[in-house]
């Protein structure tokens, strides 16, 4: 049985990363644009890195094994 320790420990390190962002984006005329950015960045990859990791914990399709008619 896995455990859900990677999923929230990925869940820190992206939170810490968009925190950064957020933080740290220069000020100037696209200020609002770039966090916008970075932000939904982060978002997205977090999603699709957990989504990905979930699918192989728990597949919808099972293994089939070969019997002797295959």
């Amino acid at each position: 049985m896995a455990s859900i320790f990677p999923v929230i420990l990925m869940l820190l390190v992206t939170a810490g990363l968009m925190t950064a962002s957020a933080i740290f984006v220069p000020k100037g005329p696209n200020q609002v644009t770039i966090r916008t950015a970075l932000l939904l960045t982060f978002a997205a990859c977090y999603l699709m890195w957990m989504i990905t990791y979930m699918a192989q914990l728990h597949p919808i399709i099972s293994p089939i094994k070969a019997g002797k008619h295959a």
